[in-house]
């Protein structure tokens, strides 16, 4: 399920983009989600797909972003669970480029933190910004209960 987009040629011959979906591809950071799943836990990341590139955000000891760029559905070091349509866009690829590095400004790997800032408050965001909705509970829920008072 991978995300689709359709584009159309204006007069000046540059492509102009009429639509593409976001789709959130979810993975499994462990095998054993494979029966935490069934308590309603798990432990996720999460990567946001649009144009055809998926894009997530992890830790490193600089203060440079941790956003980074895969092929949709293979983020390395983790196992693929489900792709979730979240929304569709109008938005040419070039200026969703300039959303993300825009984006990305606020997300160094140097402040990446496994309850407060992680991969799917990442996607969560970007999510939030594009379509105007968050992403299913469950995938950060582990997180929120941690943060709960």
């Amino acid at each position: 399920m991978g995300a689709e987009s359709s584009t159309a040629m204006n007069s000046d011959g540059n492509n102009k983009n009429v639509e593409t979906q976001v789709v959130l591809n979810v993975y499994d950071l462990t095998p054993i989600n494979n029966y935490m799943v069934w308590f309603g836990f798990g432990i996720f990341h999460s990567g946001i797909e649009v144009h055809g590139k998926e894009y997530g955000f992890g830790a490193h000891d600089f203060p440079a972003s941790g956003v980074f760029e895969v092929e949709p559905r293979s983020c390395p070091g983790f196992i693929y669970r489900s792709s979730i349509v979240l929304g569709h866009i109008t938005m040419p690829p070039t200026e969703f480029r300039t959303f993300v590095e825009n984006a990305a400004s606020e997300y160094h790997g140097d402040t990446y933190h496994l309850i407060s800032k992680n991969c799917n408050h990442f996607t969560d965001d970007i999510s939030w910004r594009l379509t105007g909705k968050h992403i299913p509970g469950w995938v950060n829920r582990l997180a929120r209960l941690v943060m709960a008072p």
